[in-house]
């Protein structure tokens, strides 16, 4: 974790303790490694050790490699029947908790020997990558994909995937651009038809495809159509049941929700394990949005009682975060990163900022807008008045929208509610740190675009970069 990029910004007349406030800021985001007004790079010798960065076309590609995400199962497993997943997504925080899971069900030498895969949605412009997914499918027996929003890379995938699905045993896609989201099948269960068929079920994704509120209605969907299904006897009503269970897996992220993830969907569809019977526990879930803290004993639902035990700490080593008058700075994090254990750089980033002094708020959505939860938990429901002095997204992404259709206007409304300064600090996603700092181009075009213009039509101020992965872990 590393702070990269020196940022000012105003603060408003009305709030109190300005100069304090903006000198926290400097010294937190700010860092003498990069002086350049927005986004130019260091011109040191990086240090590259096994990484590969290319200068060919101003280092427009991640040399990232799915390699690090390949788990083979570490002996012969006792001839015991081989399941392989491949998966696409747009980051990497499943990584992780899916090698966890994977080398946990390997470990036991029991049912099936695993082996699985994953690559950045980006990793797929490169050409050689490319066919390696495609050669990587070719016996694969379940693929996943999530959050596959950029058009020609969604693309990329469908052509590969439409090649092998018949083949496949199982086809999960979670929300993603329509045309892989068609893709979808599991057993008598698809989606070949969404955006046309009547069914109410599929008229949802016809409505919600263009906006934020469709993975906010497969959030609602996933809490309550399990309980329906579960009662109709035929096997559709039992194949849309286990995709929505999957999808609760899926969003649920941690090593047991996705072990047994894994368990449910081989067991029912892979046939060399027609004759085992693979027992899983149901999903565990997390709050769709709330509040987290690392060193809190559970997520919290009410600001209230967050603040009542953030009053109460007796891990705080700087007393100043428990004084009336220090500033408070409301935090927006991305779920994903704290359920699949990813949250290093959130961390980090809380326990920097409490040592200098202030308190934080930090904030999390299931979904892809954090317009209701910047309201609810950020804004005092009596007074309308904010709890906090500045607000600084940590997710990179637009308020509403995330990596998929953005609603400016609706950004924009909730922000005036909250009338703090809005900062967008965003983690390298398709650079590792060291690629960023050699590349002549900078931060990733795609970056860019997702996590630089859009959230600036919301007024997000100062795009910071704060945070990147080692390529080699």
């Amino acid at each position: 974790m590393a702070s990269v990029v020196q940022s000012h910004f105003i603060l408003s007349s009305r709030h109190p303790r300005h100069a304090s406030f903006s000198n926290l800021f400097r010294t937190t985001f700010g860092s003498p490694l990069l002086q350049n007004e927005r986004f130019g790079q260091v011109r040191p010798t990086p240090r590259m050790g096994n990484i590969r960065c290319t200068m060919l076309g101003n280092g427009l590609f991640t040399q990232t490699t799915p390699e690090v995400r390949r788990i083979l199962p570490e002996r012969n497993n006792n001839g015991l029947p081989r399941v392989k997943v491949v998966y696409v997504v747009l980051e990497a925080q499943y990584q992780s908790a899916l090698t966890a899971a994977v080398r946990n069900l390997n470990s036991k030498d029991r049912d099936a020997a695993f082996e699985v895969v994953g690559y950045l949605v980006e990793e797929l412009r490169s050409e050689s990558t490319y066919q390696t997914f495609c050669k990587d499918l070719s016996d694969a027996n379940i693929f996943i994909g999530s959050l596959i929003f950029v058009e020609e890379l969604a693309q990329k995938v469908k052509a590969a995937v439409e090649k092998e699905r018949d083949r496949l045993d199982a086809v999960l896609v979670f929300p993603s651009m329509p045309e892989v989201m068609r893709l979808n099948k599991l057993g008598s269960f698809s989606m070949s038809q969404l955006g046309q068929s009547k069914s109410p079920f599929f008229q949802l994704f016809k409505k919600k495809k263009q906006s934020a509120g469709f993975a906010d209605s497969m959030l609602k969907l996933v809490r309550t159509l399990p309980k329906v299904l579960k009662y109709l006897p035929s096997d559709k009503a039992r194949d849309a049941r286990l995709y929505i269970l999957s999808l609760q897996f899926w969003l649920g992220g941690s090593p047991d929700n996705l072990e047994n993830f894994l368990k449910m969907i081989s067991g029912s569809y892979v046939p060399a394990l027609k004759d085992v019977k693979m027992d899983y526990s149901e999903p565990v879930v997390f709050l769709d949005s709330g509040i987290w803290h690392p060193m809190a004993p559970c997520m919290y639902s009410d600001v209230k009682e967050y603040l009542n035990w953030y009053g109460t700490r007796k891990d705080a080593v700087n007393m100043k975060i428990k004084d009336p008058n220090t500033p408070v700075i409301g935090l927006i994090l991305q779920r994903s990163h704290i359920v699949t254990g990813d949250e290093s750089h959130y961390v980090a980033v809380i326990m920097e900022l409490e040592a200098r002094g202030a308190k934080v708020i930090p904030i999390f959505a299931g979904g892809l807008d954090f317009s209701a939860p910047a309201e609810k938990f950020l804004v005092d429901p009596i007074t309308k008045k904010p709890f906090v002095h500045a607000v600084v997204s940590l997710t990179g992404f637009a308020l509403v929208g995330g990596p998929a259709r953005q609603d400016h206007p609706k950004a924009i409304e909730a922000l005036r509610k909250l009338d703090v300064p809005y900062i967008v600090a965003l983690p390298l996603v398709f650079q590792t740190t060291e690629e960023w700092l050699a590349s002549t181009l900078g931060l990733h075009p795609i970056q860019v675009a997702l996590q630089v213009a859009l959230p600036e039509l919301d007024g997000g101020l100062e795009p910071i970069v704060f945070s990147g992965r080692d390529g080699r872990t």
